[in-house]
């Protein structure tokens, strides 16, 4: 196995890094409010915003704003603002109202991943992928010299052998997020080989790796990425094109400030009472209908998974024949925020921990938007680059 690399990473040299770093690209999807007010945070300081696509603008002026993030992103290299760390990977200890998280900046190999359900690759996809919604992640990547990721991996690691083998050497980074997103800091890893070897052991006996936690669609996009391009190179091309590799923060399952999080339903229709009265759940857990201000608690699947699926196929059926559209949203108090002022959610149940892997491995992906790893704003924010051309 050979799935985990080194990685050349790309770091401001003289940001401020408040300004710098900004939150995962498909966080606050309903909030027009807070993406205007960072943008206006931010202004004409060089940040990870200008190089990345929000994905409550995607329907507004694609082609132009994909223009302008790549011109960005090549002024930001031709005039310097990065400089190159290599040779080791990044301790990221990032502090939230859940806790400390702890992760790993490290690249993987494509080659090894597949978001295909029941894969057997070393990395693989925990949720259902929409093909659909990887053209336009294609389109954004499809020109651009470097990658910012927002991708989280989980380890299965009880024992937390990986971090308790980390040899620390010097301190990147060290500072507060922005909109409320805590704090964080970024150590190198001096013995990476040995961490890497680490990894390799917990998946002696299952090849099972990696789960990918946070972004999905936009790893499935760096592979589609990749698959477009690997067939036009030489073999000795094919092995070392920046491309090929893929940065990523691996984070263990077992991490007690790692929180996951059900990822709620919210259904914008004129159609509320005929939506509820359609509704059918049945099981030992419980989820909750939020409509109006008010919250009812219903029963739902003791296997969640199952139950989501049921959901979503009731969901998009009703819109399909009543008009509206859903959103996913993070968060109970947005969920509420959103319901009293229009339309209907549904908050559902969490996930174990220590069912996660089980579930992957014994019934591939899971329904999209079946969990997520904290609150909104403890989302994996976008600090680290890497190079893709």
């Amino acid at each position: 196995m050979d799935t985990i690399r080194i990685p050349e990473i790309l770091l401001p040299k003289s940001a401020d890094m408040t300004l710098w770093a900004v939150n995962a690209c498909d966080q606050f999807t309903s909030d027009k409010n807070y993406w205007s007010y960072l943008d206006k945070l931010v202004g004409s300081n060089v940040s990870a915003l200008r190089l990345i696509f929000p994905e409550i603008y995607l329907n507004d002026n694609p082609e132009m704003r994909i223009a302008e993030i790549n011109r960005a992103m090549r002024d930001y290299i031709d005039s310097g603002v990065f400089k190159e760390v290599s040779g080791g990977f990044i301790l990221v200890e990032r502090k939230t109202q859940s806790g400390t998280r702890t992760g790993i900046v490290l690249s993987i190999d494509l080659e090894d991943y597949s978001f295909e359900r029941g894969a057997k690759t070393p990395v693989r996809s925990t949720e259902a992928t929409i093909l659909e919604r990887i053209p336009p992640r294609v389109k954004i990547r499809g020109d651009a010299p470097v990658e910012l990721p927002h991708v989280m991996l989980l380890y299965d690691d009880r024992k937390s052998s990986v971090l308790n083998c980390v040899r620390r050497g010097r301190v990147l980074y060290d500072f507060t997020l922005n909109m409320g997103g805590g704090s964080v800091k970024g150590t190198f890893i001096e013995n990476a080989e040995e961490v890497k070897n680490r990894f390799y052991s917990l998946a002696e006996k299952t090849n099972f790796l990696f789960a990918v936690g946070d972004g999905n669609h936009s790893l499935a996009a760096a592979k589609a990425c990749w698959d477009n391009i690997k067939y036009k190179l030489t073999d000795n091309e094919r092995e070392v094109h920046p491309a090929r590799f893929a940065l990523c923060e691996a984070v263990n399952i077992y991490d007690d400030a790692l929180c996951f999080e059900p990822i709620h339903r919210l259904v914008k229709t004129r159609e509320t009472e005929k939506f509820i009265s359609g509704l059918q759940t049945c099981g030992g857990k419980n989820a909750y209908l939020l409509c109006g201000g008010k919250k009812t608690e219903i029963p739902f699947s003791d296997n969640v998974p199952e139950g989501i699926r049921l959901l979503d196929k009731y969901v998009n059926t009703f819109i399909a024949e009543n008009g509206g559209e859903v959103d996913y949203i993070h968060g109970i108090e947005e969920l509420e925020k959103f319901t009293a002022e229009g339309g209907l959610g549904v908050a559902l149940p969490a996930i174990g921990k220590e069912d996660f892997f089980a579930l992957i491995a014994s019934g591939g992906n899971l329904p999209r938007k079946t969990f997520s790893m904290g609150e909104g704003n403890e989302k994996r924010y976008y600090i680290e680059a890497k190079k893709i051309k």
